[in-house]
């Protein structure tokens, strides 16, 4: 199987300019005027002398009787059925096109679309329109990452098979994500539990094994008591590190786990050069990472009990054992008076003394009862125990208590810290509250610290003192190596041997084993003569069995339990063993399914060489800001995990990337089926129409943003909809006035539906390379006020008003597909489909003002404002500036001492 990668290297090609205008078509005029708002006073013809139609003061384009014709769920499914039938948005490799590689992420199939789903998808199926017409060939594709534990759920709560619930709710969502419209390429469709997917899920597994990724350890891991299942560190919400799923406290348990090594890749993760990503998610994976530079210290421990394994933090050394301990600020390393280790540390029950042992063993079970956020909480009273036990500061060489204290966390550095009261303020409390030593090392300039009488912490910069050869030297607030008195230390330890420059990350490596039945088997079995090793590739895939009928939350995977599932043979010496029963996170299918779209039914290989290198890497990509620390992050680490084994090529998957906000209910809470507050597509749909719905999705907030739902609102959407219908399917082009005399429209009306026609197509255009949307169906409206104020002053039918009606149309096309579609093919005879045309190109010179309105001040303050011609000379505005009766007011007839004029946008008069 090949498995060298070449990245596509397109330019992105400019549609050409739209050349057609529409054809006037004569039909009888009508037999009533469309009434307007404003009246347009100043004559449109000088050929016309009669008297002006006359109007109500109503909303322009509106009608007493709606128009009856306009039934959007007549004509949307007929589009969607055509579309689909034409295979209008199958993609496919064209080397004559540039790629656009539009991702929005894939959903679980729960059951039912709701109107988050919608708000992510609809505007993400707009913009991938958008690219389509400016000439980009683009695959918008869709699948489902369909295991997980609802299924699970669901299968113990109704004895039915999770494959055969999964399965039902695809079905039904498909339905519903077809009523859409958007462009998904359906013969791309990849679903993460169908056995041709989760082959390749198990192969990947298997490579990151080979080449030292994957590794399996026991390890204490977050576990929720109620869904029975370990959970990764990003999984736990909350200051009450609860379930993100279900709410339920989670607690610790000791389990044999898989991992994958993604702290390997920590500091090239932090790295985000070449890539349009949000600033916030950026800023929330690095503070995820956490990355902490410093020092590792070797402390000599004395210690009477037994030696400790090897592969633990102490190494022996007759009756002294080596503790490292990490710290960022090795510079006060002189005023470490005791050390704490964490209750879960390995080595607490070695070092603890047989007189201080059932303290001990008393206080780690209370600590087990907290959550990490608990006890390191900042107004937490202070606890610990001595262990009796006792290291040797290597710096001075003074002999310093180790305790056991609940405020240090085996998850940050070593699980052991050097403390220093004198400079930290969780140390200062512990110090207090047990009578320990304090020393200060670290002092500003003019100030005298004490230990004995020291209130508090002192965490600032100064000088070192109390430090031996190093007193008087600087201490700044910079981190690391860029603090002179952190930088002289470390070079000290490592002359010394003491300990080095180092690095600590908050990272940890990605636990992947999950004690389920519904996710992809972890391909890797165990015999008593050779260990674990990977099933060979051509057993694979390791299938789920459908013949389990008793579904049980036990906290074991029914795998576990199955009679013959588990049996297995040694791909090493044929020798009996058994599988691994675990199942693999479901962050493990998600982390490739771009790849996966790529050539969904390929039995040989995860995806085709070839559709790789044109359509990788993904140019946008669309999804909830939610997933930050977790898909996102596991997203980049596999993509540059593959690339190292030569799998794929580039630094990262996806080049921009943009989140949508989040529809809430009416009351500013999340949406939620206990609480009745969610809203139904479908409901939606069957009353106004997809469009309607898509339109309102995008206009009723910044999708970025979010908002509470306003049922209400879309009355406002559903009416732009129906006045888009009227005017473009009203047969008069040629209106009469009172007296009978044909309305034509003046050279200035033209011109004027010109102007605004292309200054919207540019703040469109704009719009949609900047995902503004509400802004796009604002500008939208707009026009068409001005459109109907046009036609009423005779512009219909003209060539003006046939490039508007087409320009309008392509506009509206990316946000209401079937509307678009049934104008411009059926209403106005265009070739179909309007979704294969190119974006207009906008005319500047069509676009500029013909004047323009400059404020001018006198003696600093604006005293009026002119309107001059666009291109007036500095001259020009500056004697128009003068003529204003208003400044010549405030002249009061002197002559001024300066006027200038700044660029043309400025008129500063000084007197």
């Amino acid at each position: 199987m090949a498995t060298t990668k070449k990245k596509s290297t397109t330019k992105k090609k400019t549609a050409p300019k739209a050349k057609k205008t529409l054809k006037s078509k004569t039909s009888p005029a009508k037999k009533k005027v469309v009434a307007v708002k404003k009246m347009v006073t100043k004559p449109v013809s000088k050929a016309r002398k009669s008297a002006p139609v006359k109007r109500k003061p109503t909303e322009v384009g509106t009608t007493k009787d709606k128009d009856k014709s306009f039934s959007p769920q007549a004509f949307e499914p007929k589009w969607q059925k055509k579309w689909e039938a034409d295979k209008l948005y199958r993609a496919v490799i064209d080397n004559s096109k540039p790629k656009h590689y539009a991702l929005t992420m894939l959903p679980y199939p729960s059951g039912d679309l709701h109107i988050g789903h919608w708000y992510a998808m609809t505007p993400s199926d707009a913009r991938a329109r958008f690219k389509r017409m400016q000439g980009y060939n683009v695959m918008f594709p869709m699948g489902f990452d369909a295991f997980g534990l609802p299924a699970e759920g669901a299968a113990i709560k109704h004895n039915i098979h999770p494959k055969k619930w999964t399965y039902a709710n695809i079905e039904r969502m498909r339905t519903q994500m077809r009523s859409m419209g958007a462009m998904f390429d359906w013969e791309r469709e990849a679903v993460s539990s169908d056995p041709e997917y989760y082959k390749w899920t198990q192969w990947f597994f298997i490579q990151l094994y080979k080449h030292g990724l994957a590794y399996r350890k026991k390890q204490a891991v977050d576990w929720c008591p109620k869904d029975n299942t370990t959970l990764a560190r990003e999984q736990v919400k909350g200051e009450d590190r609860v379930c993100d799923r279900c709410g339920t406290p989670v607690i610790k348990k000791e389990l044999d786990q898989w991992f994958f090594k993604a702290t390997k890749y920590a500091d090239e993760l932090l790295r985000f050069e070449g890539i349009d990503w949000p600033e916030f998610i950026k800023t929330s994976q690095t503070n995820w990472i956490g990355r902490s530079e410093g020092a590792s210290v070797n402390f000599r421990v004395e210690s009477n009990q037994s030696t400790v394994d090897s592969d633990q933090s102490v190494q022996n050394t007759d009756d002294w054992s080596l503790i490292t301990v990490f710290t960022t600020r090795p510079d006060t390393l002189w005023g470490a008076t005791f050390m704490v280790m964490s209750p879960e540390h390995p080595l607490v029950d070695k070092i603890t003394t047989a007189e201080n042992a059932e303290a001990v063993r008393v206080y780690k079970a209370e600590a087990e009862k907290q959550t990490d956020i608990q006890r390191e909480a900042k107004d937490k009273e202070k606890t610990g125990v001595f262990t009796g036990g006792y290291a040797i500061n290597p710096v001075n060489e003074e002999r310093i208590p180790i305790w056991v204290a609940d405020y240090v966390l085996m998850s940050y550095g070593t699980g052991a810290i050097m403390a220093v009261p004198a400079h930290d303020e969780r140390d200062f409390e512990f110090a207090r509250k047990f009578g320990l030593k304090i020393t200060p090392v670290i002092q500003a300039d003019g100030m005298e610290l004490n230990g004995e009488t020291m209130t508090e912490a002192y965490a600032h910069d100064g000088v070192m003192i109390n430090s031996g050869a190093f007193n008087g030297t600087r201490a700044t607030n910079d981190k690391g190596m860029k603090n002179p008195a952190i930088k002289a230390v470390i070079e000290y330890l490592e002359q010394k041997g003491i300990g080095k420059r180092d690095v600590n990350y908050r990272y940890r490596d990605w636990l992947i084993s999950r004690q389920r039945f519904w996710g992809a088997p972890i391909p890797m079995v165990y015999c008593e003569t050779h260990g674990w090793n990977p099933v060979a590739d051509d057993q694979l895939p390791v299938l789920l069995p459908d013949d389990i009928t008793e579904w049980k939350p036990t906290g074991e995977s029914p795998l576990k339990f199955h009679p013959t599932w588990k049996n297995a043979t040694c791909p090493i010496g044929g020798e009996p063993a058994v599988r691994e029963t675990d199942t693999m996170d479901t962050f493990m299918c998600s982390s490739w399914y771009h790849l996966r779209y790529l050539s969904p039914h390929d039995d040989n290989a995860p995806f085709d060489d070839a559709e790789y290198n044109y359509w990788m890497p993904v140019d946008t990509y669309t999804g909830g800001s939610e997933h930050a620390n977790m898909h996102l992050l596991y997203f980049r680490f596999f993509h540059k995990a593959l690339r190292d084994m030569g799998i794929t090529e580039g630094g990262e998957p996806v080049m921009q990337l943009r989140n949508q906000g989040m529809v809430l209910a009416k009351d500013n809470s999340k949406m939620s089926k206990s609480k009745g507050n969610v809203i139904a597509p479908d409901v939606l749909v069957k009353k106004y129409g997809a469009d309607t719905v898509r339109a309102y999705l995008m206009f009723f907030a910044r999708w970025q943003q979010g908002a509470p739902w306003d049922s209400h609102g879309i009355e406002g959407t559903a009416r732009w909809m129906r006045r888009v219908w009227t005017l473009f399917t009203d047969p008069s082009t040629a209106l009469r006035s009172a007296q009978g005399e044909l309305i034509t429209a003046s050279a200035d009306v033209k011109k004027n539906l010109r102007r605004r026609v292309h200054q919207t197509l540019k703040r469109v255009t704009h719009d949609f390379e900047n995902f503004e949307f509400n802004t796009i169906i604002s500008s939208l409206m707009e026009l068409l006020n001005e459109m109907y104020k046009a036609r009423e002053a005779g512009a219909a039918g003209t060539p003006e008003w046939n490039e508007a009606v087409e320009i309008y149309l392509k506009m509206m096309a990316p946000i209401a597909p079937h509307i678009a579609e049934e104008l411009w093919t059926n209403h106005l005879g265009k070739p179909y489909s309007i979704h294969q045309q190119k974006w207009p190109q906008v005319d500047e010179a069509a676009a500029r003002e013909d004047s323009i309105e400059i404020p001018v001040q006198v003696n600093g303050k604006v005293r009026d404002r002119i309107v001059v011609a666009v291109d007036a000379s500095e001259d020009e505005i500056r004697k128009a500036a003068l003529a204003s009766e208003v400044i010549q007011k405030y002249l009061e007839g002197k002559e001024p001492r300066k006027v200038i004029v700044a660029h043309g946008k400025l008129v500063s008069v000084v007197v």
